[in-house]
């Protein structure tokens, strides 16, 4: 390694380095949002599979909160730190693929310019522990190329099993790795050794837990996430127009220029051998092709592509370094590799204090206002004083958002339960009888009128007070708290899933 070379890798380092250390800043400062504080309560009771999701998710969580506490910063401490092996596992498969530090250095630093791995690590959702699995999948991939010994399939498949255990999102490696496979005459002969099905059975073992839960809860998170979200019963193709802006957004604008020219290039055979381009565009365009499927009847989220980022950024560091470009391209590759990380860092910092004090919009409403929890703290406070003046034994709410941010915010050992949507709570014991006998608190937004549920289930029903929740001086949304007596029966609605129901 040149000087020149030694001094770029030392820079990537240091630089990745410090963007760790601004998202735990981050994660310090930013109260959990909506998703995060339901995730947090999973971890709290650790099972094989959720309603919504495989495990790794509370799984990542109840290890950042074993060392650093039930706090915002303890939720989110091992999500942040897992960019530190993802990292290392990009610049490894950069420089397997393509050859050189340069390459490596880069696409490590530019996939941690990107907001999908600024945010996406900082909020934990199952998309972090997925992100990071899938950089793996790449890397051991790579070394399977490289060394061409087959020993390294039981470790795509204990990558490919990492990531099962995020999202299911994960089934599509299978695909991708068999596409390449085939479009590769020399990787063909793998298909006549035992060594990728080896690393599937690997890959099988690690996804067991989640099979065995579901065969326990009669395959509702299967059908929920695999049957419901894959059910055609319309075409909205308008969903489709939303996927280029969210990934020019969350790739960061540089970024993703860098990288769609990268993987233009890739298709005109412009860089690297067959291989690892076929590699490359395998792990990026099967998992893309099918959201943009999904796209015509459903609205697909920016943070679902997170599985394909690593391949995309390597394919923008290929861009940068080792495509011959000429004349406005070449000078559009060198402004976006020199400003990616600028770009990102900025765009990433500007978000954070827009999420906590809404002060670059003026403190209007904006796209974060809702899911994360600024104003929860003083609200929880508030909700248990009007508890502990009326005496309810337990607080019920209509929603698991709210049941996590309640319970995370409010003094531990509260009793907070969302009476209705049972199966999200299926790994969680039930309150005690005593507690739900009342006089209960429910806790919900403003609404014209109140829920069936209350009506149908209790004699009295009390309006208290209405309290904000407020982000400087906006009331993002306000709640009504109200007093619930006289319980008529069961006061848990236990129909079951839409998913089960008839």
């Amino acid at each position: 390694m040149n000087p020149d070379d030694r001094q770029l890798v030392r820079n990537a380092a240091v630089t990745i380095l410090a963007l760790t250390a601004l998202r735990l800043v981050a994660a310090a400062w930013t109260p959990i949002t909506f998703d995060e504080a339901y995730y947090w309560l999973w971890s709290k009771h650790l099972a094989g599979g959720y309603y919504d999701h495989p495990p790794m998710v509370a799984l990542v969580i109840r290890a950042g909160t074993m060392i650093a506490g039930d706090t915002e910063f303890g939720v989110r401490l091992v999500s942040v730190l897992l960019a530190l092996p993802m990292s290392y596992a990009i610049y490894r498969t950069a420089s397997i693929l393509f050859g050189g530090v340069r390459i490596a250095a880069t696409a490590a630093l530019l996939l941690n310019a990107t907001l999908i791995v600024s945010v996406g690590t900082m909020i934990v959702t199952p998309d972090a522990p997925l992100l990071v699995a899938s950089s793996f999948v790449l890397f051991f991939l790579a070394k399977l190329l490289e060394s061409a010994r087959g020993v390294w399939w039981l470790a795509v498949g204990a990558a490919v099993g990492a990531a099962l255990l995020s999202k299911y999102t994960a089934l599509f490696f299978g695909p991708a790795i068999l596409i390449w496979l085939l479009i590769i005459p020399k990787q063909r002969r793998w298909l006549l050794t035992p060594w990728p099905y080896l690393g599937g059975l690997v890959a099988l073992l690690f996804f067991a837990p989640v099979i065995l839960w579901n065969a326990d809860h009669q395959w509702v998170s299967f059908i929920k996430q695999m049957t419901g979200r894959a059910r055609i019963e319309d075409f909205r193709p308008g969903y489709i127009a939303e996927l280029v802006p969210t990934q020019f957004a969350f790739a960061t604008p540089l970024v993703f220029i860098l990288g769609v020219m990268g993987l233009d290039a890739l298709i005109r055979r412009r860089a690297g051998t067959s291989p690892a381009r076929a590699l490359v565009n395998c792990m990026f365009w099967t998992i893309t092709l099918y959201f943009v499927w999904h796209s015509l009847h459903a609205r697909v989220e920016a943070n679902w592509f997170a599985p394909v980022y690593p391949a995309f950024v390597i394919a923008a560091a290929v861009a940068a370094h080792l495509v011959s470009w000429e004349g406005w391209r070449r000078r559009l590759a060198d402004v976006c590799l020199r400003w990616a990380a600028p770009v990102g860092i900025t765009m990433f910092a500007l978000l954070i204090v827009q999420a906590n004090t809404g002060i670059l919009s003026g403190y209007r409403r904006d796209a974060t206002v809702r899911s994360v929890g600024v104003g929860w703290r003083d609200l929880a406070g508030e909700i248990e004083a009007v508890r502990a003046r009326v005496g309810a034994s337990c607080i019920l709410v209509p929603d698991y958002g709210t049941t996590g941010w309640l319970t995370f915010y409010l003094p531990p050992g509260t009793c907070v339960v969302q009476p209705i949507q049972r199966i999200r709570w299926a790994n969680m014991r039930e309150p005690d009888a005593a507690k739900l006998a009342g006089p209960l608190l429910y806790v919900d937004e403003v609404r014209p009128m109140q829920p069936p549920y209350l009506k149908d289930r209790f004699g009295s029903i009390e309006r208290l007070t209405e309290l904000p929740r407020k982000r400087g001086p906006l009331a993002i949304e306000t709640y009504a708290l109200d007093l619930l007596r006289d319980p008529k029966g069961d006061v848990l609605d236990r129909s079951p899933p839409p998913e089960l129901s008839p």
